[in-house]
């Protein structure tokens, strides 16, 4: 039962790791034509409990995509240089999308992990009132 348990909190901390990468992804997603905005970017860690001895997994921290600003030409805009130019954001809409894709696989695997441990904790438990 125990090891059942180990492998629903590991599927647990997946899921929220995923949840947490979904958030970044929709801002960045959001901020898409926002001047200067930095794509940002969630980077994962390994986590060992000591306590329990469960892996896992965790955001480390959210990160800032060094690649350059796009330059866009647009004289009449307020933040514009005197050539006519000014700093958009890096964040590409299609990276964006196939990241938030890769993000919600990983979601539903973890899912379906922790539902197929909840399953088998049930099944374990009415074999035991036998």
């Amino acid at each position: 039962m125990g090891d059942l348990l180990k492998s629903m909190t590991v599927s647990a901390s997946g899921l929220m790791a995923q949840a947490q990468r979904l958030n970044v992804v929709s801002q960045n997603i959001a901020n898409v034509d926002t001047p200067g905005y930095q794509r940002k970017q969630a980077e994962f860690q390994q986590m060992f409990d000591t306590f329990d001895g469960t892996d896992g997994v965790a955001v480390l921290r959210v990160s800032l995509d060094d690649s350059a600003l796009k330059r866009i030409y647009d004289p009449s805009h307020p933040l514009a240089d005197p050539t006519g130019y000014y700093e958009g954001s890096n964040v590409s809409t299609m990276v964006e999308v196939a990241d938030a894709r890769e993000a919600q696989r990983s979601y539903e695997a973890n899912l379906r992990s922790f539902d197929n441990a909840r399953q088998m904790s049930r099944s374990l438990l009415e074999l035991l009132k036998r």
